[in-house]
């Protein structure tokens, strides 16, 4: 089997584009929830997001190479080109030669081509419908512009699956490698903010209305949590076989050595341990580890009851009380698509150095949550040989991804 590392890293967040400043500004306990100008949609309750800083990409790159891309897209393409540079391999032929492929995903395209379909079918007519509408609103639409942008003509993979589309690019890609089907793949996750996926889950009363104190909020596996914070970024990571990496001299940054997804087949919204548990135990199996040897979890953590309660009950099941655990979307909020590129992308530079973030604004563990080490108050230093990192979704899709430290 051959072997899978990653090679590249970068992308966006709201707490910054890189790694020092992220970690600087987690390290002083800042987080990304702001309130927003939201009081015309009287039908939403939580005005609470955690929205990129400024983010443009008119001067960088010319219109015709961004026509196609809506906000989710041109996130994507940013976060590709900047883990192409730190793999120092943006300008090499090599991503052309049909070995290199894109395995990447959102929750959907962007939202705003919508309205041109919606003014159509409700008129008879739009006056901004036009031939790039549909390709910036598809669900694929981060990997088809990936692909253009690059020249990639390797597999595309699209993994349009919520919370675990990240997730799964990063596995799907890791299973291209390993097979032989690719040497390179590009992969990871984007999310744009947008009011339709705070309705989402506004309507299901699983946001938070701390309206007054975003400092204060969200508040995974506390007892007094009141709902999740909607996010926005990308994340993406270059994955490359281990003998080609080495050849060309590559820096290699962590092993993709485990991979576990699969359903639960209960409910589109209320999660199953019983079928989280089991996907971490396939990574697990993937990566031919024992429970022992994870060091450190990075949770999903979305600060919902049902959630939180259901995956750390998984987590306790499996490794017992020993278990240390994080939730990084403390910091970011729930950038759904690209959640799982960011949180790994991140939990590769923690493990290299060896510290762990705590999850802010956890208190007082809900006691019915399952017994674990959570990390709070302040960071936790540790040197770990391995870290899982586990993403849920909607519709019961669970992923667990292992990556270990490189020599």
């Amino acid at each position: 089997m051959r072997r899978v590392v990653v090679t590249g890293m970068g992308g966006l967040t709201a707490l910054g584009n890189d790694w020092p400043t992220i970690r600087d500004r987690m390290r002083r306990g800042e987080t990304a929830i702001r309130r927003m100008d939201w009081d015309r949609f009287e039908g939403v309750n939580t005005r609470l997001a955690a929205p990129l800083p400024e983010f443009s990409v008119d001067e960088r790159w010319p219109r015709k190479k961004t026509r196609t891309m809506g906000p989710v897209a041109k996130m994507a393409v940013f976060a590709t080109e900047a883990a192409l540079t730190d793999a120092g391999l943006l300008d090499d032929p090599l991503i052309r030669s049909g070995r290199t492929g894109v395995a990447y995903g959102s929750s959907f395209g962007s939202p705003a081509p919508v309205l041109s379909f919606t003014e159509l079918m409700t008129h008879g007519k739009s006056k901004t419908l036009n031939a790039t509408s549909y390709i910036q609103m598809m669900s694929h639409t981060t990997v088809v512009n990936i692909g253009l942008f690059f020249g990639l003509t390797g597999r595309m993979i699209t993994t349009s699956s919520a919370c675990t589309s990240g997730s799964q690019a990063l596995g799907y890609a890791a299973e291209a490698i390993r097979y032989g089907k690719a040497d390179i793949m590009v992969a990871g996750g984007a999310e744009e903010l947008d009011i339709t996926d705070v309705a989402v889950f506004d309507t299901l009363y699983a946001t938070s209305t701390l309206n007054d104190t975003p400092q204060l909020t969200p508040r995974p596996y506390d007892r007094d949590r009141d709902g999740l914070v909607i996010g926005e970024g990308a994340a993406t990571l270059i994955l490359e076989e281990f003998e080609h990496a080495k050849a060309r001299g590559a820096r290699m940054y962590a092993e993709l050595v485990g991979f576990g997804t699969n359903s639960d087949g209960n409910h589109v919204t209320q999660p199953q341990a019983e079928t989280m548990e089991q996907a971490m135990r396939l990574a697990l199996e993937d990566a031919g580890l024992s429970a022992e040897a994870i060091g450190f979890v990075n949770g999903h953590g979305t600060a919902t009851e049902g959630g939180d309660i259901a995956e750390s009950t998984a987590t306790s099941r499996l490794f017992g009380p020993r278990m240390p655990i994080h939730s990084l979307k403390s910091y970011f909020g729930h950038s759904l698509g690209a959640c799982a590129s960011i949180e790994a992308w991140l939990g590769i530079e923690m493990m290299r150095e060896g510290c762990f973030c705590p999850t802010v604004n956890l208190v007082n563990v809900d006691e019915r949550c399952g017994e674990l080490d959570y990390v709070m108050g302040s960071e936790r230093k540790l040197e770990i040989e391995s870290l899982m990192t586990n993403n849920f979704a909607f519709g019961g899709i669970n992923t667990s991804i292992i990556l270990r430290r490189m020599p």
